[in-house]
């Protein structure tokens, strides 16, 4: 059997527990995306300066409830920091370890398109089983193919912007304040994005700008000043920003 189930990533759970509180509401003015509307969407969790501490995907749960996809090994930090934000708010945080994130390459039924890019394949979460197995290898081979970066080995502590959040469908600039939206929001509106992440052959991955390597698949992801950055290297979904940059 082909292996579906993504074991790096977890859920995290954020369930009210009054009427009068709404998961989505509470991440609204927390994450940089809007999740006020259609669910799946990426998102991050920035620090005040506008840099990553997390990147996730926001997921619909039960009524009034929001899941998020996010790295299993910093799950609990996602919670902590959430947490942190709640005050008095009578929203439960906590990983659900009952549910897990599924992955495919095609199309089928029952799942949703990444909603970074729809080449990523398709995602769904689905209740923990015996029999699950492993695709991480699959798709971290798959997503770097692409050129895309995620989590805090690729993006820690990189403003928003340079991980190629606004491609990424991973930003709203009309939503409202949240975390790190200022500086976030004066970038965008000084196209002021000088560098950017980029996923390039390890035998030219400039060490000093290497944020990950996978020798394994010949590949690292660097973070280049857009001028630096050759054009073979531009995948097709950020070639026309670095046009523009230019």
């Amino acid at each position: 059997m082909t292996g579906t189930r993504l074991f790096e990533r977890a859920v995290v759970r954020l369930a009210p527990q009054d009427d009068a509180e709404d998961a989505a509401a509470f991440l609204q003015g927390l994450l940089t995306n809007d999740v006020s509307g259609p669910l799946p969407a990426y998102a991050g969790l920035l620090s005040a300066q506008g840099k990553a501490l997390f990147d996730l995907i926001v997921w619909p749960g039960g009524e009034r409830e929001i899941l998020l996809d996010c790295e299993a090994d910093r799950a609990e930090e996602l919670v902590r920091r959430l947490s942190l934000y709640r005050l008095r708010r009578r929203i439960d945080i906590a990983v659900d370890e009952n549910i897990a994130v599924h992955w495919r390459k095609q199309v089928g039924d029952g799942a949703a398109d990444d909603p970074r890019l729809a080449d990523l394949g398709q995602r769904w979460i689905a209740p923990v089983a015996d029999d699950d197995a492993p695709a991480d290898d699959e798709w971290r081979a798959h997503r770097l193919s692409l050129g895309v970066a995620e989590g805090h080995r690729e993006l820690g502590d990189i403003l928003w912007l340079e991980t190629n959040a606004i491609e990424l469908n991973g930003v709203s600039f009309d939503k409202g304040c949240y975390v790190g939206q200022e500086n976030t929001a004066r970038m965008n509106w000084r196209q002021k994005v000088n560098r950017r992440l980029v996923v390039v052959p390890l035998e030219r991955s400039e060490e000093k700008r290497r944020r990950a390597a996978y020798p394994e698949l010949g590949l690292a992801v660097d973070h280049l000043r857009t001028d630096a950055i050759a054009p073979d290297l531009v995948p097709a979904w950020l070639s026309a920003s670095l046009s523009r940059a230019d």
